[in-house]
């Protein structure tokens, strides 16, 4: 008796798991799939780096979904900020509404500082931005952050005032003094913890009406690196804090050059 034949039909991945499914050709298609498996492995890292910072997996789905915020150039800065008038052998950083979801907010009053032109903006995972909270934001987030290999990385911190202090639009001096501040922001200086004994030196600088408090901590065990610069002013409704860090490496060769950034932060 004469049967039918059968048609063949195609292996998928549930028939066999030996079988790999083999990139298209086409090169469109091809494109289109390398960069779905960037995506994918992007994807895998935030996982990852956020797991490690013991973000919940229920916040997952705003950092995946939602694109980087902020305008962040992984390319040299000296090939899009100007050379700063004081010192032409830096970049000046002017921080705009452009940049942050806490300054298109209103939140942050605009800052500035210089950098080497050597230096990168990394990308800030939306997470960390902000982004999601904003105008009213019960925990700090990162503003900005730019790093160099060979010298270090800087990153800008904001804070609710509310969280510090109950007074609204407070001066730094009503939070409290410079050792009462930096036990409160110590952790987001360190990545981690801060103990009394890492805070090396500590001064107190009046620019106009604006006052600053500054820092230097030895810090061996932190996550940003053995040694920090900070520098925290008020203005508004939020704190915001400066941060340069260096591992043993950087700090011996860079030093003064993360000393003339911090200095050159102002709000």
């Amino acid at each position: 008796m004469a049967t039918s034949s059968l048609p063949k039909l195609p292996l998928t991945s549930s028939s066999s798991s030996s079988i790999s499914i083999k990139p298209p050709t086409n090169p469109s298609m091809l494109q289109l799939h390398t960069q779905k498996q960037e995506q994918e492995q992007g994807k895998s890292l935030i996982r990852r780096d956020l797991v490690l910072k013991g973000v919940s997996f229920s916040l997952l789905p705003l950092v995946l979904k939602s694109p980087p915020p902020s305008q962040a150039r992984e390319v040299d800065v000296g090939s899009f900020l100007l050379p700063s008038p004081s010192d032409p052998s830096f970049v000046l950083f002017k921080a705009t509404s452009k940049d942050t979801p806490a300054l298109r907010a209103g939140n942050v009053a605009p800052y500035q500082f210089v950098l080497p032109p050597t230096w990168k903006q990394l990308r800030i995972a939306n997470i960390l931005s902000g982004n999601y909270c904003q105008p009213k934001c019960a925990e700090p987030w990162i503003e900005v952050k730019f790093e160099d290999e060979k010298q270090g990385k800087i990153q800008v911190v904001a804070s609710p005032l509310i969280r510090l202090t109950n007074k609204p639009n407070a001066t730094i001096e009503e939070i409290g003094s410079p050792d009462k501040l930096i036990a409160s922001l110590g952790p987001f200086v360190t990545g981690n913890t801060l103990d009394p004994d890492e805070l090396i030196d500590t001064s107190v600088e009046k620019v106009g009406d604006q006052t600053y408090y500054k820092y230097e901590l030895e810090t061996p065990y932190a996550l940003t690196g053995t040694h920090n610069l900070a520098k925290a002013t008020a203005k508004g409704n939020t704190v915001v804090l400066f941060v340069a860090s260096a591992n043993d490496k950087q700090w011996q060769t860079s030093q003064k050059t993360l000393q003339t950034i911090v200095d050159s932060f102002q709000v």
